[in-house]
């Protein structure tokens, strides 16, 4: 079956998600509040182009919504789609808080309609190794962990956008590094904040939240780890990476964007030769996470197709948000 999409966001993330639905079925229409913007993407994929997401639902009957716009707008945008009986797929994250995060469940279950959550590095080729040594428990207990978010995120950068906002952007567990977030929940499993600390030293005037932090959590059998971010790494992207210490192993997956198997010592086993990933993000001035959309769109018409087949669903998807709203409300902003 070929599915119709429509696409709402066309912005840089929007345009690569333009390109996976054209590779997976049919784009039917885009929408965005800028014209240019969503005329200029509408052209390129001969689809019918919007400036009201109502008015396109109206007019249009998609199987599903791609939506790809501020943080903020998440909850009501999905929602505004599953009412008009749509599948959604929704960049991270997805929503500010978990109140809107349940919402948005809570309407995909009373709709019928799935709600699926975008979260690409989760097939990073070391992600999934690690995961898979965690499965097999070839680590023994888990001891303890460390997560490191070091990148660079310059003024301008947040110039005329919505980064930087409280209420569009939320904060930069959100908007860079919720994937993290996610893979410490996925790879380790629910995860308590003890205490942390936020500041803002470099963004001051810019930003309405902290441009960097520091939490110690815990896990459930009561190991305990740090978390480390910061978008202060000088000129460019430093690191991202996990550190999961077992009593039978110690792997840390590194590079900048956890792309790189950069430690491996596993009790009765050889470093494993891993495929090459995908490239990172490239969004011209600055980069992000690896660019894994082509395998989140394979294993959305695979989820679509087949209720038997796994894609990250908002059920799941709220831990992290539960997350990193703890880890705010446990960290005081310090001057």
């Amino acid at each position: 079956m070929s599915y119709r999409f429509a696409l709402l966001g066309c912005g840089r993330i929007g345009a690569r998600h333009a390109a996976q639905i054209a590779s997976h079925g049919n784009l039917l229409a885009v929408c965005d509040i800028d014209p240019e913007k969503a005329g200029r993407l509408a052209r390129e994929y001969g689809a019918q182009s919007y400036h009201s997401f109502t008015e396109l639902l109206h007019h249009q009957q998609p199987d599903l919504v791609s939506v790809c716009t501020p943080n903020g707008l998440h909850a009501p945008h999905a929602i505004e789609a599953l009412e008009a009986g749509c599948h959604v797929l929704c960049e991270k994250p997805m929503s500010l808080s978990t109140a809107s995060g349940q919402l948005m469940a809570e309407t995909a279950r009373r709709t019928g309609k799935k709600l699926f959550v975008v979260k690409q590095n989760r097939y990073n080729p070391p992600v999934m190794a690690l995961k898979q040594l965690l499965v097999e428990n070839k680590l023994g207990e888990i001891l303890g962990f460390q997560l490191n978010c070091f990148w660079n995120r310059p003024p301008s950068y947040f110039a005329n956008s919505w980064h930087g906002t409280m209420d569009l952007d939320g904060g930069i567990l959100y908007t860079q590094f919720s994937h993290f977030i996610d893979l410490l929940y996925w790879l380790l499993g629910d995860t308590t904040v003890v205490s942390g600390f936020r500041q803002n030293t470099l963004h001051q005037g810019v930003i309405q939240f902290e441009d960097s932090g520091a939490a110690i959590l815990q896990l459930s059998n009561g190991a305990r780890g740090t978390l480390q971010y910061s978008i202060n790494s000088h000129a460019s992207n430093m690191e991202g990476s996990i550190t999961v210490f077992g009593s039978k192993g110690t792997v840390k997956v590194g590079g900048q964007y956890l792309n790189e198997l950069e430690h491996f010592s596993v009790e009765g086993m050889e470093r494993p030769h891993l495929p090459v990933g995908n490239g990172a993000n490239n969004y011209g001035h600055y980069q992000g996470s690896m660019s894994n959309h082509d395998k989140v769109y394979d294993q959305l018409i695979a989820a679509l197709n087949d209720p038997n087949q796994y894609l990250l669903e908002a059920e799941e998807a709220l831990h992290t948000i539960r997350l990193i709203e703890h880890i705010y409300q446990s960290s005081p902003l310090i001057p």
